[in-house]
């Protein structure tokens, strides 16, 4: 009889005893350990960012999934080995040899090192997905437009993400799942040209701008002075002073009345558009405090209303472009005459300046060039030129941008009604009740804005309140809208 075997049966080697399986084990860990990380920054910020939830749900999980996919390879190709060979080929450590001693040590360390370069780095990366320059150059270069536009806004030193990513639930699966596309839509460069708006998945006023403005503050009116020059040879200055009744909408601050009577303090606005810019409003419906509910229709808009979305007036339908402002070439060179970076002594050079600046070109290089060559053609070796150039060149970077096709034509202006419908969408005088009794009031001037002076130089100084507006050309007829002649450029 054979001697019973006493001794402990070899044990087979484990398959996931290598270093592809090692590594794919740590990477595995410091995954887990960045989404764990992530989720606790995520779920301690005051608002949830889309773009956290990016790398909380997609990056991390990916590095988890290409551990896993380490780990299991390096146990095939073990296996494998283990199969042709009769040797075992075990992973041994063996601490009494300096050399495992090393190995050990290297690994450990190395380790370590991997897990605090990932806590350092996710953490930073954190932080760095709620920045400017993530929404507006990073990730965004195709949001160029209006990062540059912004840049040059009264928000400027707001961070995108304070306006343009929600809180709680709802929000929070909405903000996710469009971060998620644009990130997609970027890579494949599936997204429109010009970006569309309104954004209509943007987060309330009452929970953006509201948290920053107050809305029963009483402002009164404000002072502004609208600086023009005509497009004559002397490009003659012409400016309007004018108080704008801003008013309020809190009877306990202040008057009800003027521009901020519509805000939704006292009186409920509703509206319908019938078009994707909100450009053409044919329905208005109002509700005063008392509860007396009046709508107002344009009679010669006749098709059926019920299939699209009654909207309640906010902040934003008036301020539409508060951090993405594209200002009109008119305006930009009416600025640039007035802060003197182009001389008005030049020729015609407003009519000029603005001709250079709305016609087509391919790209800012081919428009820099373009801008340049008729200018210096116009005025030959003038020397005063050269500022104009450099002025008209720098309006054309601030506000054109031919390769995403966004430009002021693109993105209407809602303040004022001057080169866009704006207050006009409803303010026609051709909104009406069923029983034609009431209106909404139009071409009132004195309703919004009271003229104190107007002109140049010294009648400027020649202060009376209600001015009739002179329009410093040539005489308009009053039925008229601004629109119907102004464009904002030629």
């Amino acid at each position: 009889m054979s001697e019973p075997n006493t001794g402990d049966p070899a044990r087979r080697p484990s398959v996931f005893r290598n270093w592809i399986s090692l590594s794919g084990l740590t990477l595995m860990v410091a995954s887990i350990f960045s989404f764990l990380l992530l989720l606790f920054l995520d779920s301690l910020a005051h608002f949830s960012n889309p773009y956290i939830g990016i790398l909380t749900y997609l990056i991390a999980p990916g590095f988890l999934f290409l551990g896993f996919f380490l780990f299991v390879t390096g146990a095939i190709l073990r296996r494998r080995k283990m199969a042709k060979s009769a040797a075992s080929l075990s992973l041994h450590i063996d601490l009494s040899t300096p050399r495992d001693r090393r190995l050990l040590a290297g690994f450990i360390a190395g380790s370590v090192v991997f897990l605090l370069v990932t806590a350092l780095g996710s953490y930073h990366s954190y932080h760095y997905t709620e920045s400017v320059q993530f929404c507006g150059q990073a990730c965004h270069g195709v949001m160029k437009p209006e990062m540059v536009s912004y840049q040059h806004s009264p928000h400027a030193r707001v961070a995108c993400a304070e306006c343009h990513i929600g809180k709680g639930a709802g929000w929070y699966v909405r903000s996710k799942l469009s971060g998620s596309y644009q990130v997609y839509a970027t890579i494949a460069e599936k997204y429109p040209r010009p970006i569309p708006t309104p954004v209509h998945n943007l987060r309330p006023a009452q929970e953006t701008c509201e948290q920053c403005h107050w809305p029963k503050k009483f402002v009164g009116n404000v002072e502004r002075t609208f600086t023009y020059f005509l497009t004559d040879k002397e490009n003659t200055p012409f400016s309007v002073r004018m108080l704008l009744k801003v008013g309020g909408g809190d009877p306990t601050h202040g008057p009800v009345g003027g521009i901020h009577w519509h805000m939704n303090v006292g009186n409920k606005i509703e509206y319908i558009a019938v078009d994707e810019a909100r450009q053409k409003i044919p329905w208005v419906r109002m509700t005063d405090p008392q509860g007396v509910v009046r709508e107002f229709r344009d009679p010669k808009y006749t098709n059926d209303l019920s299939h699209f979305a009654i909207r309640k007036m906010d902040c934003m339908d008036c301020h539409n472009r508060p951090a993405h402002r594209y200002e009109t070439p008119e305006n930009a060179v009416n600025l640039a005459l007035a802060l003197g970076k182009i001389d008005r002594s030049l020729p015609y050079i407003k009519t000029n300046a603005i001709g250079v600046l709305v016609k087509p070109y391919k790209g800012e290089a081919e428009a820099w060039q373009g801008i340049a060559t008729a200018l210096i053609s116009q005025y030959k070796d003038e020397p005063r030129v050269r500022n104009a150039i450099d002025a008209v060149q720098q309006i054309y970077s601030d506000n054109f941008f031919p390769e995403m096709k966004a430009n002021w034509r693109a993105y209407p202006d809602n303040i004022g009604h001057k080169d866009w419908p704006g207050c006009f969408r409803c303010h026609d005088g051709k909104h009406v009740t069923n029983d034609r009794t009431l209106s909404i009031k139009s071409n009132d001037c004195d309703a919004c804005h009271t003229i104190v002076a107007q002109g140049s130089a010294a009648q400027l100084e020649q202060l009376a309140l209600g001015q009739k507006f002179k329009h410093p050309e040539e005489d308009y007829d009053p039925a008229y809208q601004c629109t119907d002649c102004h464009n904002g450029g030629l």
